[in-house]
């Protein structure tokens, strides 16, 4: 198996995504933080980079949808602190 610059991406964003994750089970950060809702963006985003170059139909499902749900939590986060 070659381990192209593309699967170095995707493998980031898989951390991004672990690390978030571990940080929410740690206390270290809160499920309705920005910051929470930008990290699942960006290891999903990155992970979709790298399915562009080698697309797998299920991964892509997964991550798409992490990313839009993760987009609609800056969105919720933006608009209630405008109230």
């Amino acid at each position: 198996m070659r381990y192209i610059w593309y699967d170095l991406i995707g493998s980031f964003g898989v951390g991004v995504i672990i690390c978030t994750y571990i940080a929410l089970q740690l206390e270290k950060i809160r499920s309705d933080s920005l910051f929470y809702s930008l990290l699942n963006a960006v290891g999903a985003s990155l992970i979709i980079v790298s399915l562009i170059y080698n697309f797998n139909f299920s991964a892509f499902i997964v991550e798409f949808f992490w990313l839009l749900i993760s987009l609609f939590g800056v969105g919720k986060y933006f608009l209630q602190s405008k109230k």
